[in-house]
């Protein structure tokens, strides 16, 4: 599966890395793993041989796998401090199941540029909102009803799906700016990423890029290695950012990551189109 003189030792110490990193902003800023996974890991693909065509098909498929766990370890951390919003998470279950299934099968059968340009421009988008001083901007009081109310998280299902991600990078913020405390809508984002990971998880299974030779070990568009790798550290790590996250100033660290998705969006921007 590697290329000429490509040493298999960094690119597994990076997506490694990229696992610890990951579980630990889940649990930290419940933005979800993905959004260190998707695009280390899709580096790691193209690094190793893998056709840059497919390369981000598995690279999400792979990360919305390793997610499962990583959602249950940080969801059962933020339970225990009663960080969930059980309420939100029964009106949303449903809209955000059905959002995730489809946003799975429509991402297995676009191109991969369209899938870094969905990254790349919502992570640029999340990446503002961390980085701008808005933790306190509320735009209503209380998350919409009717219609509203369920295209909303059924969004957040579908485009969480399409770019590898456990819907806290878009559930979070919306739910702060309708009112709801930060760590609330952390935890029950850590939740809400069970129902998104599950449904997308098996739609990856089943999917194949059409007339696409995908890699060695890969069902569907989830690559086991990469699942192998990444999932245990996640689910390991992910405890420590939901308990640093009740101790450390989230501001700085929201600013940090902010800026540094920036250059992962602009990077991602640049692979879609340029």
């Amino acid at each position: 599966m590697l290329e000429g003189n490509v040493s298999w030792l960094p690119l597994l110490a990076a997506v490694i890395a990229s696992g610890a990193l990951g579980g630990l902003l889940a649990g930290l800023l419940g933005v979800g793993g993905g959004i260190i996974i998707v695009p280390v890991l899709d580096l790691a693909l193209v690094a190793a041989g893998v056709d840059p065509t497919v390369a981000m098909h598995v690279a999400v498929g792979t990360s919305m796998a390793t997610i499962v766990p990583t959602s249950i370890s940080s969801a059962r951390s933020h339970a225990r401090r009663g960080s969930i919003n059980l309420e939100i998470v029964r009106r949303w279950s449903l809209p955000v199941v059905l959002g995730a299934l489809a946003g799975s099968l429509l991402a297995a059968s676009v191109d991969g540029k369209v899938l870094a340009g969905v990254f790349g421009v919502v992570a640029g988008f999340a990446a503002l909102k961390m980085a701008l001083p808005l933790d306190h901007v509320v735009l209503r009081t209380g998350l919409p009803t009717g219609v509203a109310g369920a295209s909303l998280p059924a969004s957040i299902g579908a485009v969480s799906a399409m770019m590898g991600i456990g819907g806290g990078t878009l559930s979070v913020p919306s739910m702060t700016l309708c009112g709801e405390p930060v760590h609330k809508a952390v935890g029950t984002a850590a939740l809400l990423g069970l129902w998104i990971s599950v449904p997308a998880t098996i739609g990856y299974l089943l999917a194949h890029p059409a007339g696409e030779v995908m890699p060695p070990w890969t069902i569907g568009c989830v690559s086991l290695p990469g699942f192998a790798v990444i999932a245990p550290v996640s689910w390991l790590v992910a405890p420590l950012g939901a308990h640093l996250a009740h101790s450390l100033d989230r501001r700085k660290l929201s600013t940090a990551f902010g800026a540094f998705l920036l250059l992962v969006a602009a990077r991602m921007l640049y692979r879609a189109f340029g």
